[in-house]
């Protein structure tokens, strides 16, 4: 007797897509910002007149861009916060998870009517998981508000600050010789990639610490429900 076959997947054609437009409206910005800025850092010196008190001089690049970094980061983080429902993303994490192991599971046990009835909700599922990815795109040009002018800034800090005060050579675990800040690796100057791995993890301690703020004052928000319900 032959094996049937499960049930095809919905077609992802029907389902919601996010819109590429935020992405090309911040493209398009930071283009403008940049032709503007040009090679005079315009933007960036006009910038610095209120945050020169992170530059130390030049002294200190290291820490200029930790703390510009840790400033973009943590901007961003808390504008994304308030615009979006995170808890909201959670729970639709959590369900995607779920649905997807027991959809797995159903395959591997052959169970064509479990199978069958899952596949039919994956596209509801997962247009609540493109309707949330959708609200993550929407803020994306408003972040951009806050890291591209912290972005000139810096490429102001290098090109001028730091290199006055003769600090751009910065020590690095895998160059003993150091690396210059302002030397271009292909075409990413170096202050990028050190920037980046500066920021990545305190983007990660950032974002953790706020959403573990949240998740708990979701839970105090419940529990005092509960005790008023309760009283």
């Amino acid at each position: 007797m032959a094996t049937q076959k499960p049930p095809a997947m919905p077609d992802a054609e029907n389902l919601q897509m996010p819109s590429m437009m935020p992405m090309m409206v911040m493209m398009f910005l930071i283009l403008a910002l940049y032709m503007v800025d040009g090679s005079n850092n315009v933007i960036g010196r006009i910038l610095n007149y209120g945050l020169f008190i992170l530059d130390f001089n030049g002294q200190y690049p290291v820490a200029t861009l930790m703390l510009a970094g840790a400033i973009m980061i943590f901007l961003s983080t808390l504008l994304r916060t308030l615009v979006t429902d995170t808890i909201s993303q959670a729970k639709n994490q959590n369900k995607m998870s779920a649905f997807n192991k027991e959809l797995r599971q159903a395959r591997l046990d052959n169970n064509l009517y479990k199978v069958k009835k899952l596949t039919d909700m994956q596209q509801s599922m997962m247009a609540g998981n493109m309707s949330s990815m959708n609200k993550t795109m929407k803020v994306m040009p408003y972040t951009m508000l806050i890291i591209i002018p912290i972005f000139l800034w810096i490429r102001y800090f290098i090109a001028v600050t730091a290199s006055e005060a003769g600090t751009l050579i910065i020590n690095i675990p895998w160059s003993v010789a150091g690396v210059s800040l302002s030397h271009t690796l292909w075409f990413m100057p170096s202050w990028i990639l050190v920037y980046t791995l500066i920021s990545i993890p305190l983007g990660q301690i950032i974002a953790r610490v706020v959403r573990t703020y949240q998740f708990r004052k979701r839970l105090s928000e419940l529990d005092e429900q509960e005790n008023s319900e309760a009283a």
